[in-house]
């Protein structure tokens, strides 16, 4: 087992198909703890060379209301009047503090994806 740093996308391919190898591997094996190691060093090289942006809040809105099955109907509790729930999600009017702090009690959606 030789495990180095990931510095260059060839180093992170050889990485990834390492990983492939070793997919399934047991815990507390010498197989195992290789997997480990390498699944944090792609970790690390993909947050620095791949970093994902977080998502627009209104997607997230949209989102987690898709996900529970909601209509823009029982948004109104949220935001306000069916006419300041269309008007945020078709993102002609920003999210109030008052707004976030609703969705985020109510809904879940995390505080710093709603400030963003």
């Amino acid at each position: 087992m030789e495990i180095r740093p990931i510095k260059t996308e060839q180093d992170y391919n050889s990485a990834l198909r390492r990983i492939e190898e070793l997919w399934g591997a047991k815990k507390d094996t010498p197989e195992g703890d290789e997997l480990d190691l390498l699944v944090t060093l792609v970790e690390a090289y993909e947050m620095k060379h791949y970093p994902i942006a977080p998502p627009d809040p209104v997607d997230a809105i949209k989102f987690r209301m898709e996900q529970m099955g909601l209509t823009n109907s029982d948004m109104v509790k949220y935001l306000g009047s069916q006419s300041r729930v269309s008007e945020i999600l078709n993102k002609k009017r920003k999210l109030t503090l008052k707004m976030i702090k609703s969705l985020y009690k109510g809904l879940k959606i995390p505080a710093d994806i709603l400030l963003a």
